[in-house]
């Protein structure tokens, strides 16, 4: 009778401790960390010398893509993202601009599903918190919890617009108009929320977006993050250009026996004042603190998720929305008469709330190099950006030079969460290449297209044809082979037949997304 007491005690123990501890979940947590404007090389994993320890973590631990291309601006890039198709399919034809015209709507448009929506219907909790920048409010659109800048930029402290036609009230928390906190720094007060939302959420898997407005101007950070950098970039541009680009070899981020070019830029360093010199250095010692407190809050999060014990249970994708910005709206025509009234471009108080600075062109290009030009393009600088993935079971650590676009990740989430096969999507699942089923993400057939504001680029089989001449005319499309990174050799003459084809692809992309040409609407970026 003893024995018999002690077996039912014994597992009536067992089935406690099963019941209390964490159980796992049938399907992966999904988290999207999406970085603004932070540049290809800006990572230390990617090369730089921005420290960045809990980034390279993940990529250490995870896969990297080298050869990832996102879309050249903002809204575009999110639009895509989400929804796995088209910017003009998506609604996004144009950044900025809203119309009656399919694809040129200026929201996100209800023909597409996006991956809140998609998961929700699938069992998942779903939040965001964090920049939108793509119409309408996220909480209409899938999210269970929100906290969102639904413009496409906002200054890090407080409620001084950096641009005039913004709301007033430009975040939303939960469909309901709110103001800033004054004093709350940016990246972490979204961490703060997205932590909350899971915090607070069931036992039901979660999809996370943290959508950060760092490092996108203006720079501002607190002083005890910048100062880290204080005298880093004193030696100017092609100091710090070579010294990524080294890194960058040696890492394997760009293969040694590549085709690049290390750029050529279009500023002197030496030809500068000891002013400008200090404008300059201060300029970068700002951006790599926001991009040292962006990484502070990636090591917070999965902190977090460590101590819940769900990480290893969580699949984690790290990217940047475009390639580096090189625009400095304190200086344009458009935007630089509203921003000077309200703001300061004084050395002492660069950084601070009152301040509004950019790294602007010069520093973009060392950010983009060996890469073309820079966001706003569809040159390789506007559009090839960090991509990190981790938690993904059975596949090993490693560095892919396989191209793939911002349009893979929804249908990639899509197969891990064995969400419905049926959803409509333009972009293709990473897995199969990931788990060796198949030696390649695209087939020689696919086709990647862009258009925006003109500026326009088609992938097909190792080829792409880019034009960003403005007007758009179709007869300036360049042609190059895409290990040519730095897009040298425009082989549009030697290999004509080749052209001809990714032409014919380009006019039927243009027909079958409504693509308007000439574009209806340039903004006045760079």
């Amino acid at each position: 009778m003893f024995n018999l007491i002690k077996s039912v005690t014994n597992f009536l123990i067992v089935l406690l401790f099963i019941s209390c501890a964490p159980q796992k979940k049938d399907k992966k947590n999904i988290l999207i960390i999406l970085a603004d404007d932070l540049g290809y090389s800006d990572l230390g994993y990617f090369g730089s010398e921005i420290s960045t320890p809990n980034i390279d973590d993940l990529a250490e631990k995870g896969v990297v893509f080298t050869n990832f291309y996102a879309a050249p601006s903002c809204a575009p890039s999110r639009a895509m993202l989400l929804s796995g198709n088209d910017n003009h399919m998506a609604g996004i034809g144009i950044q900025a601009f809203s119309s009656e015209n399919y694809g040129y709507e200026g929201s996100l448009s209800e023909r597409v599903k996006i991956i809140p929506e998609v998961l929700k219907e699938n069992g998942y909790n779903t939040f965001m918190s964090g920049k939108w920048h793509i119409g309408g409010d996220p909480f209409e659109r899938g999210f269970d919890k929100t906290f969102s800048l639904l413009p496409g930029a906002f200054t890090h402290y407080d409620n001084n617009k950096p641009i005039r036609g913004y709301p007033d009230t430009a975040f939303s928390q939960n469909g309901k108009k709110v103001l800033w906190e004054e004093g709350k720094y940016s990246t972490d007060v979204y961490t703060d929320k997205l932590i909350e939302f899971i915090d607070s959420s069931d036992d039901k898997p979660f999809f996370g977006y943290l959508s950060y407005t760092a490092p996108h101007w203006p720079l501002q950070v607190d002083k005890i993050y910048s100062d880290k950098y204080v005298g880093v970039y004193d030696g100017g541009y092609e100091i710090i250009k070579e010294r990524r680009l080294n890194r960058m070899i040696k890492k394997g981020v760009l293969q040694e026996d590549s085709n690049y070019r290390s750029k050529l830029l279009s500023s002197n360093w030496n030809n500068l004042s000891p002013s400008q010199k200090a404008i300059e250095s201060k300029k970068m010692e700002i951006y790599a603190g926001m991009i040292s407190n962006l990484d502070f809050n990636v090591g917070r999060l999965i902190s977090f998720l460590e101590s819940k014990e769900i990480l290893e249970n969580t699949v984690v994708v790290f990217m940047s929305d475009n390639g580096a910005a090189a625009e400095d709206f304190y200086f344009n025509k458009t935007y630089g008469g509203y921003i000077k009234e309200k703001f300061t471009y004084d050395y002492d108080e660069m950084g601070s709330p009152k301040s509004f600075i950019s790294i602007g062109k010069n520093w973009a290009e060392v950010i983009t190099n060996p890469f073309k030009l820079y966001k706003g393009f569809t040159t390789s600088g506007g559009m090839r950006s960090p991509i990190i993935m981790y938690g993904i079971d059975n596949i090993e650590s490693n560095i892919y030079d396989e191209f793939i676009s911002v349009l893979d990740i929804a249908p990639t989430l899509y197969s891990l969460t064995e969400s419905d096969s049926e959803i409509s999507v333009t972009g293709e699942s990473i897995i199969p290449f990931l788990k060796k089923n198949q030696s390649y993400t695209h087939d020689e057939n696919y086709v990647f297209a862009f258009e925006h504001s003109g500026s326009s680029i088609l992938i097909k089989n190792k080829w792409k044809i880019v034009n960003n001449s403005f007007p758009f005319n179709i007869n300036d499309f360049e042609l190059y082979h895409l290990s040519d990174i730095s897009e040298i050799n425009n082989l549009k003459n030697e290999e004509p037949e080749i052209y001809k084809s990714l032409i014919k692809d380009w006019e039927s992309f243009v027909q079958e997304n409504r693509v308007i040409l000439p574009t209806p609407y340039r903004d006045d970026l760079n």
